[in-house]
């Protein structure tokens, strides 16, 4: 598995070693034992697959208190995945990282705990998978608005199909619950 580091500190990029011919391929998508040398070190509590159509952008989600790290990945698709620092004190708050994930190129994006994180769907349709360090609750849920200009993301789609939650979220600015870092 090779193991890049991106502009933020504890955002990974993942490429798991792909093993191929003419009948297919394989791959491990999760081994314990490299994942922890990779850095990713508290076990996976819940696996979670969506599907969404093009143009579908989902995000900017995380939790607080109850903080989720995601190891991410497509399945069937290609997604734009950001991770956006938005631990208060951080040296990279309001920074954020896009990667683009596919069936195509395998990679997984590894969002820490304290980060928010969103996909845009650049594909006909996209299947995403993420397995996730602590299980989803919905009273810790935060939702930070995905095209805030401070943030400044370039998703790659225009006029992007979004939830209610996500069409009304504040801007990162204004969210006074945020995760502090060194304490996620």
């Amino acid at each position: 598995m090779k193991v890049i580091k991106t502009t933020l500190s504890d955002v990974l990029i993942l490429e798991p070693k792909l093993f191929g011919d003419e009948r297919g391929f394989f791959l491990e998508s999760y081994h314990l034992e490299r994942y922890i040398d990779a850095g990713i070190q508290r076990p996976f509590l819940q696996d979670n697959l969506s599907r969404s159509r093009k143009g579908v952008l989902r995000g900017l989600h995380l939790q607080n208190p109850a903080t989720q790290g995601k190891l991410v990945s497509v399945m069937r698709g290609r997604v734009l995945d950001v991770a956006v620092d938005v631990r208060v004190g951080s040296p990279t708050f309001g920074e954020h990282v896009a990667v683009e994930l596919s069936e195509e190129n395998r990679r997984q994006l590894w969002v820490p705990r304290g980060f928010a994180h969103g996909f845009a769907v650049l594909s006909e349709t996209a299947d995403f998978f993420y397995k996730c360090d602590n299980l989803y609750s919905p009273a810790d849920e935060l939702s930070v608005r995905w095209d805030d200009p401070a943030i400044g993301i370039k998703w790659g789609i225009n006029n992007p199909s979004l939830a209610a939650k996500d069409a009304t979220a504040p801007l990162l600015a204004d969210i006074r619950n945020l995760p502090i870092y060194g304490q996620v």
